[in-house]
């Protein structure tokens, strides 16, 4: 499946007239390109992934009243995919959003926010 191939068969991907995805954050772009990367790496099928964002983008409708941002169901398939894979465990991903988010908060607005390596 070719990239233009595998974009056309995510659901509802947010596009621009020219047929590439349109990202309001940077964060939504690296999500997008590690979501590619893990694919091209083999960690899961893009049957796979279309599957698990579309579930992800379903829950949308579910009544609660909280409806996220698109990029949002990404990642959150995004990281169902890589705990069902064996590729990161829930504590890894949680201690990882906690040290982003640390982070985050320490960076001076508009610098790129780096993440300590351990």
């Amino acid at each position: 499946m070719t990239l233009p191939d595998a974009i056309a068969a995510v659901p509802r991907l947010p596009l621009d007239e020219d047929g590439g995805p349109v990202f309001s954050a940077p964060w939504e772009a690296r999500v997008f390109a590690m979501t590619l990367q893990a694919h091209q790496a083999g960690v899961f099928t893009w049957p796979e992934w279309a599957e698990t964002l579309g579930a992800e983008l379903a829950r949308d409708g579910d009544g609660s009243g909280e409806t996220l941002g698109y990029y949002d169901h990404w990642l959150t398939a995004f990281e169902k995919l890589l705990k069902v894979k064996g590729v990161a465990g829930a504590g890894q991903l949680a201690d990882l959003q906690t040290a982003w988010d640390a982070a985050a908060k320490a960076t001076p607005h508009g610098q790129p926010i780096e993440l300590q390596r351990r």
